[in-house]
């Protein structure tokens, strides 16, 4: 045989493919998506609700885009501007402020408020507005700052146990009395402390001789009648029902409280997510990050963000996000290809992460391609936010994944992909790119390609590399 030249081959312009999709497919094992209990609003009339209740905070937000970049903090020069120019007052307008930055509607770059990407969205997406609706329940012990005479241990453990009552609220379809809520408010308050393995105040210790009460600098300790902190309980529970009531979820009535709609709907909702985690498919939501995308590798684009969808419900989204980056800086590129597909079923709470590790070059690609999409790019059209050092950097990181966990015909069918109209670009741009992979996929690409003359030229580039050569 005679060595060719190698062919001038031209590569056709494809999307990159997930690796979600570079194994074997699996069976789709998700359950139906539920349906939300019986005389639920439909999701334009919540989403309506969340807009007419929001309002104030959607014109602060428009307010501070049309002022000037500078503006980073709401000063008092800078609220009594606002209020003068929307006829509020300044306390009105610097709680619209708060919410609008809860919401989404207001997003803080390096001290510079910008308009945040779900304000663009507010008035034609009504899940923008029904996800930055729930973002300000969540903050709802924000929204609404705890008595300055309350401890601080004692707000603690109520912000944690308040969400826990909201479920019998939902569950009862009506109003529940405000006693009830107090009791069950007492008992897991008891709960968190015995899981925190606290002594209570006020009693003596095994041995002791004389059982006197010890004080209780944060006002937990065990009343002369016998009641534990109830004066301070009951005023924290007022409290939270009153923020709660503040950002639209429930109403107060005479000794009572009862949802509202969108109060009903947002905890139906988490409910369904607690079920989802109950029943991950795949049985990766007790594992940590990396195992969990290691689980996913072989499933379906489908089965694997219902996966994902579970494990995010199972702990706090901002840890699970500070895992999934992680995993995402490790070696393995498959992994890391994984965890961003997972943080795009997170979501909006995702994007400061995000935006954080751009200026990290192993994950600078797949965050400006999160971001782009996550303001509504299309997905065939966001690789265009890419230099196309950052997109061949982008190839030889996917062609690592393939090259470590698929088969020789998909690293073959991934050199299609490429954004360089013929092999002899890429393998300059490759070599010049300074992907630490770069040697052992071009060796294995060499490996599995089919045409001997191509073949030779990747070798050539490969040792080239490996030499430091050009």
């Amino acid at each position: 045989m005679t060595s060719r030249t190698p062919r001038d081959s031209r590569l056709r312009l494809v999307r990159q493919r997930p690796m979600a999709t570079a194994t074997r497919p699996a069976p789709n094992r998700s359950r139906p998506a539920p349906r939300p209990p019986e005389g639920t609003p439909p999701r334009p009339e919540l989403a309506r609700q969340a807009r007419a209740g929001l309002a104030g905070a959607v014109e602060v937000a428009h307010w501070a885009a049309a002022e000037d970049d500078s503006l980073g903090t709401l000063s008092d020069e800078a609220a009594a501007r606002a209020a003068a120019a929307l006829g509020r007052s300044p306390e009105e307008v610097r709680t619209d402020w708060d919410r609008a930055r809860l919401v989404g509607l207001v997003d803080l770059h390096g001290g510079t408020a910008r308009p945040g990407w779900r304000l663009q969205a507010w008035d034609r997406d009504d899940s923008a507005v029904l996800r930055g609706w729930v973002a300000l329940l969540d903050a709802w012990s924000l929204a609404s700052p705890a008595p300055e005479t309350a401890e601080p241990a004692a707000v603690a453990e109520v912000v944690e146990a308040v969400p826990q009552l909201l479920p019998l609220l939902q569950l009862s379809a009506g109003p529940v009395q405000i006693s009830t809520l107090l009791d069950m408010l007492h008992k897991r308050v008891a709960e968190l402390r015995t899981e925190r393995c606290e002594v209570p105040y006020g009693v003596a210790a095994p041995g002791d001789g004389d059982p006197t009460p010890t004080p209780d600098p944060a006002g937990h300790g065990e009343r002369p009648d016998g009641t534990e902190g109830d004066d301070e309980l009951e005023g924290l529970l007022g409290w939270a029902l009153d923020a709660l009531a503040s950002v639209g979820a429930l109403t107060v009535l005479e000794g009572d409280a009862v949802l509202t709609a969108l109060g009903n709907w947002a905890v139906w909702v988490k409910l369904e997510q607690i079920c989802v985690a109950a029943q991950s498919p795949a049985g990766n939501i007790e594992h940590p990050a990396a195992d969990m995308l290691r689980g996913c590798a072989g499933l379906t684009p489908g089965p694997a963000r219902a996966e994902y969808r579970a494990w995010l419900a199972a702990r706090p989204v901002g840890s699970a996000i500070t895992e999934l980056l992680d995993a995402a800086r490790g070696d393995d590129a498959l992994l890391r290809g994984l965890a961003f597909e997972a943080l795009r079923v997170a979501g909006a709470p995702a994007e400061p992460a995000v935006r954080a590790v751009v200026d990290e070059s192993c994950l600078r690609p797949y965050a400006l391609l999160w971001l782009a999409e996550h303001e509504g790019a299309d997905p065939e059209d966001a690789l265009d936010v890419l230099t196309r050092e950052e997109a061949t950097w982008l190839w030889v990181d996917t062609a690592a994944a393939i090259s470590d966990h698929g088969e020789s015909p998909l690293l073959v069918r991934h050199l299609e992909s490429a954004v360089q109209g013929t092999v002899p670009a890429l393998l300059q741009e490759v070599r010049a790119v300074g992907h630490p992979r770069t040697v052992q996929v071009l060796v294995a690409l060499a490996a599995a390609h089919p045409d001997p003359a191509l073949a030779k030229a990747v070798r050539r580039a490969a040792f080239q590399v490996h030499t430091g050569g050009v």
